[in-house]
């Protein structure tokens, strides 16, 4: 990584880049935003299918328990990192577990998850406040560009190819289960392994994701840009694409031009504004081709 900040130092001596490029943390900020956009917008194609958005957001709210177990057990404050992962595991493991075994409608399951999750964090919240400083916490439930390190760069290259590989295996197949799961079940594609590795991989992007987004608007980005992608797009194809490129510009926009334009807004908020604004456009051109025709 070195190098590559020499290399960036040099180019904005040269003046062939703004002067904010010279930032390291800048930089591992715009590194995270490249690798998260496409990562949320490959799993956010899979929310939108299955209908459940709301699970992003039970899994993302779990991570302020995960932080606040992790400062009290004594992981480092700026990455508890061991105890965010596991019990992020754990909640979404436990909630599909208990979806496959019990009659429960999975919306109102999830709400009850996500009211535990709430209730929990706030509750060890009150004793974290007394270890560290609370600021420390809403930049992990808002995201900030400055607190991305080179070891979260590694986790999210290591995640990005692993869905990579994952999706080159047993991309359709997972389509396939999300949009017609009976169909899969009888040409012998093990559906509830495919779940549990969907709400695994929603963990594993809410976690690798945190540090820039935030917890509370992860699920947001993983949501918005591929319904802004199915306003528009004809086809499964054309909706993986457009919720890439949704979710990859919005990130990428959300952390150069607030600092560019020194807006006091936090990474997670900015992006998810910027997606937000993609469905509003995407919105307005659907309307529009739906009154000429």
């Amino acid at each position: 990584m070195t190098s590559i900040y020499l290399l960036f130092g040099e180019w904005v001596a040269q003046g062939w880049l703004p002067q904010m490029f010279a930032y390291e943390f800048l930089l591992n900020a715009l590194f995270a935003s490249m690798m998260i956009g496409p990562l949320l917008g490959i799993l956010g194609t899979l929310v939108v299918v299955k209908r459940l958005a709301f699970l992003s957001e039970a899994v993302g709210h779990s991570v302020l328990t995960g932080v606040s177990i992790g400062i009290l057990i004594g992981e480092p404050v700026e990455s508890p990192l061991i105890s965010l992962l596991s019990f992020s595991m754990l909640f979404a493991l436990l909630l599909q577990w208990i979806k496959g075994r019990s009659t429960i409608p999975y919306d109102a399951l999830i709400g009850v998850f996500l009211s535990f999750a709430l209730a929990m964090g706030a509750a060890l919240l009150l004793y974290v406040a007394k270890k560290v400083n609370v600021h420390l916490i809403e930049q992990i439930m808002f995201g900030s560009i400055l607190v991305a390190s080179a070891n979260d760069l590694i986790m999210l290259l290591i995640i990005c190819l692993t869905v990579a590989i994952l999706g080159y295996r047993y991309g359709n197949e997972a389509y396939l289960v999300a949009i017609a799961p009976e169909v899969a079940r009888s040409q012998r594609v093990n559906t509830r392994a495919h779940d549990y590795g969907f709400v695994i991989m929603v963990a594993l992007i809410t976690v690798a994701s945190v540090k820039i987004i935030g917890a509370v608007l992860v699920g947001a980005l993983l949501l918005v840009p591929a319904a802004s992608a199915r306003l528009i797009a004809n086809n499964l194809k054309q909706l993986l694409i457009l919720s890439v490129f949704f979710a990859s510009t919005a990130a990428i926009s959300g952390v150069l031009i607030p600092m560019y334009a020194q807006w006091p807004l936090s990474a997670g908020s900015a992006i998810t504004l910027f997606a937000c604004a993609w469905f509003l456009l995407c919105l307005i051109y659907r309307q529009l081709i739906s009154s000429k025709t």
